[in-house]
């Protein structure tokens, strides 16, 4: 992946480097041209133009690559339009977060790829152009911004916050070793984070139980954002876990992220100019209730 950096000329695309801040950003202009209607021919279901055969989960290269060799694919977790988390039952949303595990030994055994991030945008107001349940996967040279920031914070502290699990009242649903709760600082009005009690580096590292165990809480804790909201809510979702580019990092810890864009049914949470601009984020709900109400869902 060609990149600049910070001070050296940028190359015309691929990761350049701000000068001022040191923020990263990967430049690719052919994406500007990708189609952004939502369409009902749908390319994801069978016999659709990205899965020509019946396929129980599937992962294919991205026609519109964020980035270049490879790195891109496309992760879907259920040949059924109409899935989700929710609804797709445990056997198929176990067969997803297989499929998880899989794409991140995959990618990550690449000696060019330092880190696979693991993401999902549901919904259009997520940015999500096809309704098809799908995540996407990155296969990145180097560990990204935040995770990096997290597990250099962890390493500066010397022990691992995961670890040390979050008040009771924060906590949502819990399923075997995995737990949810929201955060105690969420950016996002209704978010949750999913990890397990004990200290699992990555999706590969978790045992089959550990598995099928956040299989189970993803259908959970949708089923109750969706009562929530009285209709399937958009969100983000990521998965941070161990770094691939060989070194040991103790203190990784994998766990996922969602945050619904929405603070009420139907009205997006916007990030504003004087959050972007000082990197201070505002919330107009207290987390505490937040879990509160997802808890009663």
């Amino acid at each position: 992946m060609p990149r600049s950096e910070p001070g050296e000329a940028a190359p015309a695309g691929g990761l350049r480097f701000d000068p001022l801040t040191g923020t990263g950003v990967v430049v690719n202009g052919r994406r500007q041209s990708r189609p952004r209607t939502r369409s009902t021919d749908c390319p994801f279901c069978p016999g659709g133009a990205e899965a020509p055969a019946p396929y129980r989960v599937r992962r294919f290269p991205n026609r519109w690559p964020a980035l270049g060799d490879g790195r891109c694919e496309v992760l879907l977790y259920s040949p059924e339009h109409d899935a989700a988390w929710a609804t797709m039952g445990s056997e198929q949303a176990l067969s997803a977060v297989e499929l998880w595990s899989d794409t991140t030994t995959a990618l990550g055994s690449r000696r060019d790829v330092g880190y696979v991030l693991l993401f999902e945008n549901r919904g259009a107001d997520a940015g999500a152009t096809v309704d098809h349940p799908h995540g996407q996967a990155f296969a990145l040279a180097d560990v990204p911004g935040a995770p990096a920031a997290q597990l250099a914070r962890s390493c500066a502290l010397g022990r691992c916050p995961l670890c040390e699990g979050p008040p009771a009242e924060l906590v949502v649903a819990e399923e075997g070793d995995w737990r949810a709760w929201v955060p105690e600082a969420p950016m996002f009005p209704y978010a949750l984070r999913l990890a397990p009690r004990t200290h699992v580096p990555d999706l590969p590292g978790a045992s089959a139980a550990g598995r099928r165990a956040l299989a189970g809480l993803l259908g959970t804790v949708f089923a109750r954002i969706d009562a929530l909201f009285g209709r399937p809510a958009p969100y983000f979702l990521w998965i941070h876990q161990r770094p691939t580019d060989g070194d040991g990092w103790p203190y990784a810890h994998l766990y996922l992220e969602i945050n619904v864009v929405w603070r009420s049914p139907g009205v997006p949470r916007y990030i504003a100019a004087g959050e972007l601009g000082s990197g201070l984020y505002f919330t107009p709900l207290e987390p505490e209730l937040a879990a509160e109400r997802l808890r009663e869902a």
